[in-house]
């Protein structure tokens, strides 16, 4: 139960209602800077539904490849409907992301260098007696523990289907930072509750490597 600890569970009730993370990243951060400081704001990124401090990304963590990838994600949505069920590559807008990160490391004036990425999917269905009320407090307890422990760039997740089929999706620096993301007991509770709230789920791991200077990108099934 690891694997889930490292992709914290989605809750379906989470994502009503709440904005894009791109409007996110300019409205509900940047009007913090009165308190923060105009400076640490530029360098805190929303990387997931919760915009609290504790689960923004801190860029100035980060190495140069990570920290664009993690802006350039800023963009993730799906672009079909059947997302839980379907191929994890065509699923969400890659090109688009690789363009805009392409775009933002030609801004930068920075040479992109080959680097891989640590990829959590987690495809799940939640039967009809399966009660929401505590699983939002479980998942964001559980993103702040996994933001705490660092490299923690992406978390999306998309809303149940007719049949209660879903999938939520981290990306890591590396599987390391994902190792250290669920030592904390909010990811081991929420780990727990995944057996009594699932009726089933299915773990994948990916590796996405893109080349230097971007002269390719892809997914590859994660080996160790």
């Amino acid at each position: 139960m690891a694997a889930v600890a490292q992709c914290p569970f989605s809750h379906p009730t989470i994502a009503r209602g709440v904005k894009t993370e791109a409007d996110i990243w300019t409205q509900d951060v940047a009007s913090s800077s009165e308190s923060d400081g105009e400076q640490d704001n530029e360098d805190l990124l929303v990387v997931s539904p919760y915009t609290e401090r504790e689960h923004l990304l801190n860029l100035k963590t980060l190495d140069a490849e990570n920290a664009l990838l993690a802006r350039a994600l800023v963009q993730m949505t799906n672009i079909r409907p059947d997302y839980a069920t379907a191929s994890y590559l065509e699923s969400f807008n890659w090109t688009q992301i690789m363009g805009e990160l392409r775009r933002l490391t030609a801004e930068s004036r920075h040479r992109y260098r080959e680097t891989s990425f640590y990829i959590v999917v987690f495809r799940s269905q939640i039967p009809p007696t399966t009660v929401y009320e505590d699983l939002g407090a479980l998942d964001k307890v559980a993103h702040a523990e996994a933001t705490a422990a660092g490299g923690f760039l992406k978390y999306w997740f998309g809303t149940p289907d007719a049949e209660g089929r879903n999938l939520a999706t981290c990306l890591w620096r590396s599987q390391d930072d994902a190792r250290q993301g669920n030592k904390g007991p909010g990811h081991r509770k929420a780990a727990m509750a995944t057996k009594s709230l699932y009726s089933n789920w299915q773990i994948d791991r990916h590796r996405l490597t893109i080349r230097d200077d971007f002269q390719s990108w892809g997914f590859t099934d994660w080996t160790e």
